[in-house]
């Protein structure tokens, strides 16, 4: 059959769910940009830092030393042992190495694990907003319904308990949500936590926390959900080493939760993808074992620019409030009678900077724009000052 003779839309053949998915607000602008020559980008998320030699070494001497067949499909016991000894001394938060642990490609696919086995059709999901672009995508692709619960900036976008209960139905599986927070770069202090906690044990509801940016905390302690009290049974914890080692391309992620729940997620990992990518999966265990250093190195320089890009965001008018974990900024451009969409196209078009609406994140984002400090301190600063003669020169 030739292509004339198909009378068929494709579009019949597309599942229903797939159109209830936009594509994602960033794309734009990074098409835009990369025409740009000039353009200064403070919209990709993703550490500028190289990945630290010694971690690198440990994958490379993985294929020297020809140890690139599969693994287990949890993963390097080597990797799961030395993750588990991490998470307990940070912690203190102990999980069995063969049954509630599994190394995954990124968190990415660690969401698709955990909510393709837990979403029946319809059941619905806690997500608090603005968050990270495929949260919401994710539970909706696994048949799912995410409900949103906008987090204000009064609250410092944090999440409360009592921002939650209200959208609790009987379809409510879980609660899902990610501290620090991209893209509020918020954290979620321990008072908040621990009412979260027991609003779902009131409610019988799992918690899917996903501590991707742990260890980017600034003045203040991360906190781990599952350490809290009566928390540690109906939290699925997610993580992995894209941000705090700098090691976006070698997509590792994890995740850690009760044994019944793990083997659930297990079905779904050890058909998607058999087992993370043996040699990302060494070069993780090397980051384990002797990467404290480096993260300490580039936390410090993540927290110094944090500092220069929330004072010159105030400094010009753009309403900051001081994010205390990853590396975002989420500043209101209100001021400029302008919305994030508009201010981000209008700044990328006119000053070759680029950052991303706050639209983009989802409910409570439209009047602000992201901010990615991922860029050297020179060049940021080069980015602050364009941003300022922007806002100054006005006639938008």
């Amino acid at each position: 059959m030739t292509n004339t003779q198909l009378q068929t839309n494709y579009q019949d053949f597309i599942a229903e769910r797939i159109h209830k998915v936009p594509f994602s607000g960033i794309r734009k602008f990074f098409g835009i940009a990369a025409k740009m020559p000039n353009v200064i980008s403070l919209g990709i998320g993703e550490p500028d830092f190289p990945t630290p030699n010694p971690i690198t070494q440990a994958g490379f001497d993985a294929v020297f030393q020809k140890n690139i067949g599969y693994t287990a499909n949890s993963g390097l016991i080597e990797l799961r042992e030395k993750l588990s000894e991490h998470l307990n001394n940070l912690y203190g938060v102990n999980y069995d190495v063969n049954s509630e642990m599994i190394i995954t490609v990124g968190v990415s696919e660690a969401m698709k694990c955990v909510f393709s086995a837990i979403c029946n059709e319809g059941d619905e999901i806690i997500v608090p907003t603005p968050c990270f672009v495929a949260y919401e995508p994710e539970i909706i692709f696994a048949g799912g319904v995410p409900v949103t619960v906008e987090c204000k900036l009064e609250n410092n976008f944090e999440l409360t308990a009592e921002d939650i209960e209200p959208y609790i139905t009987p379809k409510t599986k879980a609660i899902f949500f990610g501290f620090p927070c991209n893209p509020t770069g918020a954290v979620l202090s321990r008072e908040n936590a621990l009412k979260i906690v027991q609003l779902a044990e009131k409610h019988n509801l799992l918690i899917i926390s996903d501590e991707i940016y742990d260890r980017l905390v600034y003045g203040t302690d991360h906190v781990c959900i599952p350490s809290l009290p009566n928390a540690r049974e109906r939290t699925v914890l997610l993580g992995g080493f894209s941000k705090d080692y700098s090691m976006t391309g070698w997509r590792v992620g994890y995740i850690c939760a009760n044994p019944d729940l793990m083997e659930a997620f297990s079905k779904i990992h050890q058909y998607c993808v058999m087992s993370a990518p043996t040699i990302s999966q060494y070069a993780a265990l090397a980051a384990l074992q002797i990467g404290e250093p480096f993260v300490k190195q580039m936390h410090d320089e993540y927290d110094r620019r944090r500092k220069l890009v929330v004072s010159s965001c105030n400094e010009m008018g753009l309403d900051c409030f001081e994010p205390k974990g990853a590396f975002y900024a989420f500043p209101s451009v209100a001021k400029t009678g302008m919305n994030g969409d508009d201010f981000a196209e209008k700044l990328l078009l006119d000053q070759e900077v680029a950052v991303i609406p706050g639209s983009a994140f989802g409910k409570g984002g439209e009047n602000h724009v992201r901010i990615a400090y991922c860029k050297s301190y020179e060049q940021i600063e080069i980015a602050l000052e364009r941003m300022r003669k922007f806002v100054e020169k006005g006639n938008y």
